[in-house]
């Protein structure tokens, strides 16, 4: 049985005539929430904006809920900006595949006496590096005393500014060698300087 209180306090939560509020009641056994969800059901009441929701509760305890209710709905509004793991991964993996595509495209050469000895994808000299630093580098710089040359080749590091960097280090090599041997740069050597 319904009391006059509880149509009362529906009619104070939403606003609906006694009779839509009495019928509301007795339909949901005098539960208030469900008499609430009913009327929603019915369109006599408009659910609240931003996804709220009604109370049960005394008036202070709406506000708090409205409060509650704003803080959810800014909190959603923040996921939904962010970027999920998925997508994050699904970006990280397009960023290497690109990564890999150039790195196969251009190609590092090893040049001795004008001649291309031996060609190899960007990308494996990289995994060289990183993965046999020790070993890499150290055969490369070797190279460089024993007149090998290096330049890159391809549409990314192909370009002429890349492989005069690599040409001077081979210069650099070249004379650090002629010094050591006793030879001058111009092609006499240092005993016969009178």
């Amino acid at each position: 049985m319904v009391n006059i209180e509880q149509v009362e306090e529906l009619r104070k939560r939403v606003n609906v005539s006694y009779e839509e509020a009495k019928l509301a009641l007795e339909e949901a056994n005098g539960d208030m929430l469900e008499a609430v969800i009913n009327l929603e059901r019915k369109n006599k009441i408009t659910p609240p904006e931003g996804g709220g929701f009604y109370s049960t509760r005394n008036h202070q305890n709406s506000i708090d809920n409205s409060n509650f209710t704003e803080r959810k709905n800014n909190s959603t509004d923040d996921r939904s900006s962010s970027i999920s793991f998925g997508e994050l991964l699904k970006r990280f993996l397009s960023f290497c595949k690109k990564i890999l595509e150039k790195g196969n495209k251009n190609s590092f050469q090893v040049i001795k006496d004008g001649k291309i000895e031996m060609v190899i994808p960007v990308t494996l000299l990289v995994i060289l590096v990183a993965f046999c630093f020790w070993i890499t580098v150290p055969v490369m710089v070797l190279g460089l005393f024993l007149g090998f040359r290096y330049a890159f080749s391809g549409p990314d590091l192909g370009r002429e500014n890349i492989n005069s960097i690599m040409n001077s280090a081979a210069d650099v090599a070249e004379s650090i060698k002629k010094e050591v041997k006793g030879e001058k740069l111009d092609g006499e050597d240092f005993d016969n300087r009178g």
